[in-house]
């Protein structure tokens, strides 16, 4: 895609609902979303035992990391667990399959990733993800024709700050990170979810056996539960966002730059 086909993309969006857009819902206040990346352990053994515990809704961005190797189960959830989170009622979504950054990656070589994160959803009978996570936040213009020819319609980045459905590409909302060491970042993010905006979290590994340094800690972890529970935010899945947004059906692939 030339750099006039992506400026006529972002129109699109920025031009607010169309014939094949469906009406947004008024965003409430206290609206958060949790999303966990990297298919780490103790998503299945931990994490979602507590979200059905406080009744939150949430999405898992599964890939296959090459190091430390998926391969290794004392690190990373194996399909069956995967398959198993949608049948609790989670969302599954991609991060690609080998966590490459976008912005290293061709049109085509982006799309076969995703091709691959979805043949494995087919075999667990995962539907096919419609939420899309950017490894390591990388971001690139010549992603965003991809997904959205692929029918993704939300796409989750990085950023520190909320997402507002009314000027924010939903194929860029940026999120909070969740760490060992910035309990009070997140707190006060929690605060900001108002005023039609959205707060999302980026939670990997609780904790993350393969990446220790970007681990969230049980402790830390159950008291963010706590307090969303206690301040009685509404906590759900990314795709429970497209209720919000003027988010366009999906459409068939975009034809290859002339």
């Amino acid at each position: 895609m030339n750099v006039l086909g992506f400026l006529l993309l972002l129109l699109s969006w920025a031009a607010g609902p169309g014939r094949a857009a469906a009406r947004p819902r008024p965003v409430p206040d206290r609206l958060v979303v949790l999303t966990f990346d990297d298919a780490a352990l103790s998503h299945a053994t931990y994490v979602a035992p507590l979200l059905k515990k406080y009744g939150f809704g949430a999405t898992f961005f599964v890939c296959e990391f090459r190091e430390p190797p998926f391969a290794d189960k004392s690190k990373y959830m194996s399909w069956a667990q995967i398959g198993e989170l949608h049948r609790l009622g989670f969302e599954v979504g991609s991060h690609t399959l080998t966590h490459r950054h976008v912005n290293k990656l061709s049109e085509s070589e982006l799309a076969a990733e995703l091709d691959s994160v979805e043949s494995r959803c087919r075999a667990q009978r995962i539907p096919r993800p419609v939420t899309f996570a950017y490894p390591g936040y990388d971001t690139a213009p010549r992603a965003l024709p991809v997904l959205a020819g692929k029918g993704y319609r939300l796409a989750r980045a990085g950023g520190d700050r909320p997402y507002d459905p009314a000027t924010d590409n939903p194929l860029l909302i940026p999120s909070f990170t969740t760490l060992a060491t910035n309990r009070q970042q997140i707190l006060d993010a929690l605060a900001l979810a108002k005023d039609g905006r959205i707060v999302v979290l980026t939670i990997h590994g609780v904790p993350d056996y393969a990446h220790d340094w970007v681990t969230t800690p049980p402790a830390l972890f159950e008291e963010y539960l706590r307090y969303l529970h206690e301040h009685r935010y509404h906590v759900v899945a990314l795709r429970d966002v497209a209720r919000y947004v003027a988010v366009k059906q999906p459409q068939p692939a975009l034809p290859a730059p002339q």
